[in-house]
């Protein structure tokens, strides 16, 4: 499961919520900065990925033909081509070590820029944003098919891709995510 840029500014507030509590941090600006910068990273990084599937997408393309005369399955020369190309794009694919890599730009960015200060090793802090991610993701699939199964059963029939489906879809999921105490 990857992050996607609806999931940030949830992420971002998880993240920005669990190290204002923490004992070991000190927290020196108004959250809604620190979840703006927050999610700054994480669209930063999503982006990153975007553009290497664009690239994968646009080599297959490129090389039509050939895939369907020797009869290649379309995902999986997608997804070798994407890990081929992955450090050129500075994209990790392993989420563990991905999450890791956010972990430590976010924890950078934010003691650099004097957003936190905080008395313990680095490592603590990168366990608490990287455990806020990981927690996130975990929640994310449940509450995901939890508002996918409600808009099934909506009064109303909505469209997949318009401004009414969006706003519900919204709506719901961040009750779902409230009420798994995601956000």
């Amino acid at each position: 499961m990857r992050l996607k840029l609806h999931h940030t500014p949830y992420v971002s507030r998880r993240i920005t919520r669990d190290l204002a509590s923490c004992d070991f941090v000190e927290v020196r600006k108004d959250k809604s900065s620190i979840e703006a910068e927050v999610e700054k990273i994480l669209d930063a990084d999503i982006e990153k990925e975007f553009a290497l599937d664009e690239k994968v997408q646009e080599i297959l393309d490129a090389q039509e033909e050939e895939i369907e005369y020797l009869n290649a399955d379309r995902r999986q020369l997608f997804w070798m081509t994407k890990k081929r190309l992955a450090n050129d794009f500075g994209v990790i694919l392993n989420n563990e070590d991905r999450f890791s890599d956010i972990a430590h730009k976010i924890l950078d960015y934010l003691w650099e820029e004097d957003f936190i200060h905080y008395t313990c090793s680095d490592n603590q802090i990168k366990n608490v944003i990287f455990a806020s991610l990981d927690d996130f993701i975990k929640g994310f699939e449940k509450a995901d098919s939890e508002v996918m199964s409600k808009l099934k059963n909506y009064k109303r029939k909505l469209i997949p891709g318009t401004e009414d489906y969006d706003l519900v879809y919204h709506r719901l999921y961040e009750e779902e995510l409230i009420k798994r105490g995601l956000i």
